[in-house]
């Protein structure tokens, strides 16, 4: 599980690197300029120089390096024991030790610093991760909760949005199971900016979970979310279009879709989760499959169907049986 580095200011802190701009200079010659940078303002005795430093060293991927600068530091500035705590936690640069980020976190939240302030949100949602995964604390989803709903806020715009998102989650799956408590999170969280929770409001709404069936309301959520990246709306998309026999554009997008299975490298670029990704992913090849194997909206290619099939299994096992027993049954 990975920690999230939210909420810091990024190396340069919004000042110029002299000498040029990214498209004259090379990246490596930026690198060194910023480097050169960031020591005078540490000569100079600015306070906040060499955490820049280190998280320059930390976004370029050099962590050993950024390790060393934010351990100078840890004692003093708070950004750098939250950047510590999610090193440690992940093994970036240094051996994993989740407990040991997990302290970084609690000193950070428990903090009466108003220093710590603005990273309370954050250090309480990736505490939060911790106690639902069980990992480097006891396992308890009551206590991920509790966490949750700190970084939550009650849906302040500043606060930890991901953690929003989270507690929507959490209230449609887990043995918390409450969907009018899932929507309003959702809902907090969309009004925030949450991709992840755009596209589970719109299926929400078109299933009427946690809120009265609003097919208007839901093809608005899913049409915007799925222009914004989200797989999982798309694939709820396809299905839709499917069901109400509009087989091209069902296929057409299907296809676009599929076309793109890694994963992780979606989830790293909409910030969803890799769960929901697959099983959007998974039910467009599986709609996709059905169109080949009919004819439906597309020419009748049974090889490549049994091609679409199979990626849906693989992809998410649970979404393609379920399918295929509606299908079985006729009822798409």
């Amino acid at each position: 599980m990975k920690l999230r580095s939210e909420g810091l200011p990024r190396a340069g802190s919004g000042q110029p690197v002299p000498g040029g701009t990214a498209e004259n200079c090379s990246h490596a010659a930026l690198f060194t300029k910023a480097e050169e940078l960031l020591a005078k303002r540490m000569a100079g005795g600015d306070p906040l120089a060499r955490f820049l430093k280190g998280q320059l060293y930390y976004e370029e991927g050099l962590y050993e390096e950024a390790l060393i600068q934010f351990e100078k530091i840890k004692a003093t500035d708070f950004q750098a024991m939250y950047q510590l705590g999610v090193m440690h936690y992940d093994g970036l640069g240094t051996k994993e030790d989740p407990e040991k980020g997990v302290e970084c976190m609690k000193k950070i939240l428990d903090s009466d610093s108003p220093a710590a302030r603005h990273l309370k949100f954050a250090a309480a949602y990736n505490l939060g991760r911790a106690y639902y995964e069980g990992y480097g604390v006891k396992q308890s989803t009551k206590e991920a909760e509790r966490l949750w709903l700190i970084a939550a806020d009650h849906g302040n715009p500043k606060a930890s949005v991901k953690a929003q998102s989270t507690l929507g989650m959490l209230y449609s799956v887990s043995v918390l199971k409450d969907l009018k408590k899932a929507f309003f999170w959702h809902s907090e969280a969309c009004g925030n900016g949450s991709l992840e929770s755009q596209g589970a409001l719109g299926v929400m709404y078109l299933y009427g979970q946690g809120i009265c069936q609003n097919t208007k309301a839901a093809l608005e959520c899913l049409r915007e979310a799925a222009e914004r990246g989200n797989i999982y709306a798309q694939g709820h998309l396809v299905e839709y279009y499917y069901n109400r026999k509009f087989y091209s554009t069902a296929a057409a997008v299907a296809k676009r879709i599929t076309e793109n299975d890694n994963i992780d490298e979606l989830a790293e670029v909409t910030d969803c989760l890799p769960t929901y990704i697959a099983k959007g992913v998974a039910m467009a090849a599986f709609y996709l499959a059905r169109c080949l194997q009919r004819g439906l909206g597309v020419q009748q290619d049974p090889a490549t169907a049994k091609k679409y099939y199979s990626k849906a299994c693989l992809l998410d096992p649970a979404v393609a049986s379920d399918l295929e027993l509606a299908a079985n049954l006729g009822r798409i």
